[in-house]
């Protein structure tokens, strides 16, 4: 199956459009579900690749318990507080309200950091059924939708899946070898048959549309490789959903600038000592090079 590499002279016509007169609710209203005991900095991470990837306004739904901790240090992001189960994660009861709350925002990003609890997975195949809002689902709640498939089949919502070999894995209930035999197939035929995009990260990430789209990518290093990187893609990929970005075109320039910002933060930093908050600290820089400014 042939692929199409992504390049920058291909995506920068697909940014959005940033007007001169423009004020915050232009660009879409972000919603990042995410977070638990001890994974608050997937949340934060997330968050903050949001707003460093043009979105007007980004809010943390976190675990009642943990929304002080959210709310310090990061002025830039806004948190909601739900109600959460004893392990401090999302319980079954946020559901109403995250629902409720999600209605009128932009997109969503669902899944950094929110655990495995029973209660939790409950509450993310709940609210994947039940959003009508376009969201990037990643980490902990692809966990949850693993075995329960059927869920993106009652949304009415446009999805974006992001998962790594494993996750695929999981979801597909095969094992990572036969993930990574030909990942490219593996993308579209999941992304055809469940509506999605199928975002299937590692080295050359591909991304398979639903209508048999399938793109690689040739930025990234291994330096990525380390906690939180998939984090900041997320909220990339969300930050473009907000600003109206159709889904495909935001999984495309969202992981082709998280492998830019990634190669930028490696030169500095060099791959082994790179850690995620150096790839949003590079996305300015990335996102300037993908709209022509300058070279890397």
């Amino acid at each position: 199956m042939a692929a199409i590499e992504l390049t920058k002279r291909d995506l920068r016509p697909l940014l959005p459009v940033r007007p001169r007169d423009a004020h915050k609710g232009v660009f879409g209203h972000l919603l990042v579900l995410a977070g638990s005991r001890g994974f608050t900095g997937a949340a934060r991470l997330a968050g903050l690749a949001a707003a460093r990837s043009g979105a007007g306004l980004v809010t943390l739904g976190v675990p009642r318990s943990l929304a002080d901790i959210l709310a310090t240090g990061s002025p830039e992001l806004m948190t909601l507080a739900l109600p959460a189960n004893r392990a401090e994660s999302l319980s079954a009861e946020a559901l109403r309200p995250a629902l409720q709350f999600a209605q009128d925002k932009s997109a969503v990003a669902l899944g950094p950091g929110l655990s495995q609890n029973s209660g939790t997975q409950i509450f993310v195949r709940e609210f994947v059924a039940k959003c009508a809002v376009p969201m990037v689902i990643d980490a902990d709640a692809l966990n949850a939708l693993a075995g329960h498939l059927e869920t993106l089949a009652k949304t009415s919502a446009t999805c974006i899946l992001t998962p790594h070999p494993g996750e695929m894995a999981r979801l597909c209930a095969c094992d990572t070898a036969a993930v990574q035999k030909d990942r490219k197939d593996m993308a579209v035929r999941f992304a055809q048959k469940h509506r999605c995009v199928l975002v299937l990260k590692g080295h050359r990430t591909v991304i398979g549309g639903p209508k048999g789209e399938v793109f690689v990518n040739a930025t990234g290093n291994s330096g990525m490789a380390t906690g939180g990187t998939g984090d900041v893609l997320t909220g990339i990929v969300g930050a473009l959903l907000a600003q109206g970005v159709s889904a495909l075109d935001a999984a495309k320039i969202g992981v082709y600038t998280h492998g830019l910002a990634g190669d930028l933060a490696a030169a500095e930093k060099t791959e082994r000592g790179l850690i995620a908050g150096d790839v949003i600290e590079r996305l300015p820089a990335a996102w300037r090079y993908l709209e022509g400014a300058f070279a890397p």
